[in-house]
């Protein structure tokens, strides 16, 4: 089973603290399985925790989470190495892969370095659904605002670009990320984007823009853009309540 069209949900959440778990799903990533059209048996989600170093704690707590929410669990590492003998005929195999938070530069140079950036691409292009949060969001864009390599945020310029827009993270819990995407818009470092709230994703089917949806009330999406005069001009978008 896959979605019947390339299909990424770019989000700023999908996890909960869990009361048992480390985390639990949460209703981003049920949409996102959802999305993959799985019925009669367990939807097979693939975690993806490059962003973390694939931090074994992480990973442990995907397998916590996705079992206790009844999903056909596995991972994909590139540390130390790979951990399956062939990284795209696993991603294929897929109805969900699910992308953690980290360094969305050190993502990048990995999956390049492993080619799990094309391994990707045509595992979307098969109709696996692509969603992750933070890191998971921002790689299948163009680019966007990291704090990869400190507390001072940075533009990200070379991101997988499976849509052509820049992305914005944590658009309201982080004072930095707002005006950094703005300014980075309005000097063309980056195209125009979509911006989350925490708590809000963005879905895309192919290369379009076809809603934003979210998990928490009062929690918004955003379209920005460069204007006519130079400036960026942000536009709110409805956001459905999941």
């Amino acid at each position: 089973m896959s979605a019947d069209s390339p299909t990424i949900l770019a989000t700023s959440g999908g996890i909960t603290p869990g009361s048992r778990t480390r985390f639990e799903v949460a209703p981003l990533t049920d949409y996102a399985i959802e999305l993959s059209g799985v019925t009669g048996r367990a939807p097979r989600v693939c975690f993806l925790a490059t962003a973390l170093g694939d931090n074994p704690a992480i990973v442990a707590a995907f397998y916590e989470a996705a079992i206790l929410r009844g999903l056909a669990p596995s991972h994909l590492a590139a540390f130390p190495m790979p951990n399956v003998p062939d990284p795209l005929e696993h991603l294929l195999a897929q109805d969900v892969v699910w992308v953690f938070g980290g360094s969305v530069a050190g993502l990048l140079a990995m999956w390049r370095l492993h080619g799990y950036d094309e391994h990707l691409r045509t595992a979307w292009q098969a109709g696996v659904v692509l969603t992750g949060v933070s890191a998971g969001s921002l790689c299948w864009h163009l680019g966007g605002t990291t704090d990869s390599f400190g507390p001072d945020l940075r533009p990200v310029t070379d991101g997988l670009g499976l849509v052509p827009f820049s992305n914005g993270v944590h658009y309201d819990t982080e004072e930095q990320r707002r005006p950094l995407y703005h300014s980075l818009v309005s000097d063309g470092t980056l195209p125009a984007g979509y911006a989350t709230d925490d708590g809000v994703g963005v879905l895309y089917r192919g290369t379009e823009f076809v809603e934003a949806v979210g998990e928490r009330d009062g929690k918004g999406a955003y379209f920005v853009e460069r204007g006519p005069d130079g400036r960026a001009v942000e536009t709110d978008l409805d956001v459905r309540r999941l």
